[in-house]
């Protein structure tokens, strides 16, 4: 069974997520680690459990989600995955970084690019792509078919969706992505969103204002 750890970073509260199974094989999902003491977080829970971490992987690129990309990845030596249409954003990370007066965040290029139904793999597990635009270009949802488990960075939360209001949001797009390819998953899928605390598909098809 895969299981999730949350650790939520930085003064946006961007849930990191570390996804590991029997093997301890692990990938940590949007590190957001803004300090040394919220890397010193991640890595000690990572060494507590004997975590091997495989590789980072980014839900959608806005700022809050990818400011400890550069620190995570040096620290364990891991490549970056993130979808095909995340880069211009990610480009622009920089000045994103410098409007919230975060002088110290470190440009990156993703290592390998994703696309819809690809898989990513770690230890006996797997997490399929979902990709839902909407909130952002190369916003895309992790889905464990076997456990009934999704991470849905920004795209869905417990009684919302994300906004639309930003660079390439669309909100007619989001509200289709999420009501076809995420609200017709089992009712049991826990969903693990990129704010706030987890919900379930049946409880959002159910009472999310939104649909």
């Amino acid at each position: 069974m895969i299981e999730i750890k949350k650790l939520t970073f930085n003064p946006f509260q961007v849930n990191t997520y570390v996804v590991y199974d029997s093997t301890k094989e692990c990938i940590i999902v949007d590190p957001g680690c803004s300090s040394k003491a919220e890397l010193e977080v991640l890595t000690s829970f990572i060494a507590e459990n004997a975590l091997k971490p495989q590789k980072i992987v980014l839900t959608h690129p806005h700022i809050d989600h990818i400011l400890g990309v550069v620190a995570v990845a040096e620290h364990y030596n891991l490549k970056v995955y993130s979808h095909e249409k995340s880069l211009e954003i990610i480009s622009q990370g920089g000045a994103y970084a410098a409007s919230y007066g975060m002088s110290s965040f470190e440009s990156f290029e993703p290592d390998f690019l994703l696309s819809e139904g690809q898989e990513i793999e770690f230890g006996n597990s797997k997490l399929k792509i979902i990709y839902v635009p909407g909130h952002a270009d190369g916003s895309i949802c992790l889905y464990d078919e076997e456990d009934k488990q999704l991470i849905t960075g920004d795209v869905l939360f417990q009684g919302s969706i994300g906004r639309t209001d930003l660079p390439t949001g669309n909100y007619t797009l989001l509200i289709d992505g999420i009501s076809e390819k995420l609200l017709t998953l089992p009712d049991e899928t826990v969903v693990f969103p990129g704010h706030g605390g987890n919900t379930t598909i049946k409880e959002e098809r159910e009472t999310n204002p939104f649909f």
